[in-house]
């Protein structure tokens, strides 16, 4: 990983490098500004060496925990801009992410198993109609629809300025404590799972277990939230995110949706299927404990590498909502030639691919056993 990771920068700096122009020809169009102005600029920036020295000079600040200046918002370091961005862009696409998986898989698993019903076409044209949607056409009718004609949600901002005026919280630690809160809940759940898998034996027994905890887990999150006084500003983050959130999760759904239909068509021609019916067992039991679970590989492999490429593609979405995150810093130093930012922005993606790589794997050898075998 790190090898490759070594690559990517490098061919990273190559391209971005090999663009025309450099953040001192937003200084031509002026009059007032004299050439000799911008090549000092040039001078300042260290944009005036030959390139090997300025990626020798990138590559070794970089490791060592240095993303340098910005160039377009100067004095501010790269590493603090991305440190704000971070936070909201995993707020907005993980809840995306984790709700169209989740929704994707439990209908897909549903539709498969009743093929040839009415509710399966009906689902299958709609989930091939938000697959191959113009995404941002699609936005841009949610954004209207939703927030100008019938204004339930927000319009171009991503918290209410007004209400964070005197609050002891900034959005930046707000948006990292709602983070940790879910992480904190989910890794509670899945204790508590593996703690109801290791006591119990009975399939029944434990599918309700595991609601009840899940159950009890959300209802101390909720509650330990309206308890803090920062509920009213969590609040207002989510009233504001969940247009955004609903208007992602809607296209990625279908396509899991449909994976996860086709995943099932394939798992249901096993023999294992055959033996399962052929000893009794209910239909619920098979499609959920063995059919979906061996269904569940591609789409685990699906959602772990969609959180990396999702946030490439959170350009459009943090445009059109005006969410400032990394992919609306990615457009803006895109624009003004800040080649600082940019790298620091496509770095995070970089980091965020290979990680979802390697959790895959992991995943795969979890899920299914004949993998750690081998």
């Amino acid at each position: 990983m790190a090898g490759v990771f070594f690559v990517f920068l490098t061919l990273l700096f190559t391209l971005l490098h090999a663009m025309p122009g450099d953040i001192t020809n937003n200084l031509i169009g002026n009059p007032n500004i004299p050439a000799s102005a911008r090549e000092q600029l040039r001078q300042e920036l260290g944009l005036d060496l030959p390139l090997w020295q300025q990626y020798l000079r990138y590559i070794t600040n970089f490791f060592r925990g240095n993303l340098g200046m910005s160039f377009s918002r100067a004095p501010n370091s790269v590493a603090s801009i991305l440190a704000d961005a971070i936070p909201r862009t995993v707020f907005l696409i993980a809840s995306a992410t984790i709700l169209a998986y989740w929704l994707g898989f439990k209908t897909g698993k549903i539709v498969a198993w009743r093929r040839g019903s009415r509710s399966e076409h009906v689902l299958v044209t709609a989930g091939v109609f938000f697959q191959t949607v113009f995404y941002p056409w699609f936005a841009i009718v949610m954004l209207w629809l939703f927030g100008l004609i019938l204004g339930w949600f927000p319009l171009g901002r991503f918290i209410t300025s007004s209400l964070w005026n005197a609050t002891p919280f900034t959005p930046r630690e707000m948006f990292t404590w709602m983070i940790l809160s879910a992480v904190a809940a989910l890794a509670v759940y899945a204790a508590a799972t593996m703690v109801i898998r290791r006591i119990t034996r009975r399939p029944t027994t434990r599918a309700t277990a595991q609601r009840v905890a899940g159950g009890a887990v959300v209802a101390v999150l909720v509650a330990a939230w309206w308890a803090s006084p920062a509920r009213v500003y969590a609040a207002d983050i989510v009233h504001h995110t969940i247009l955004p959130v609903i208007t992602l999760a809607i296209v990625n759904y279908a396509a899991v949706m449909l994976l996860t239909r086709s995943s099932m068509l394939e798992t249901m021609k096993e023999d294992y299927i055959l033996t399962a019916r052929a000893k009794g067992l209910d239909e619920k039991t098979i499609r959920d404990r063995h059919a979906a679970r061996n269904a569940l590989l591609p789409v685990t492999t699906s959602m772990v590498l969609a959180l990396a490429t999702v946030v490439g593609g959170a350009i459009v979405t943090e445009t059109i909502f005006s969410w400032p995150g990394v992919g609306l810093l990615i457009l803006d130093g895109i624009t003004m030639n800040d080649t600082p930012l940019v790298m620091g922005g496509l770095a995070i993606i970089g980091v965020l691919a290979l990680i979802g790589h390697l959790v895959a794997d992991v995943l795969y050898a979890v899920l299914d056993p004949r993998i750690r075998l081998a």
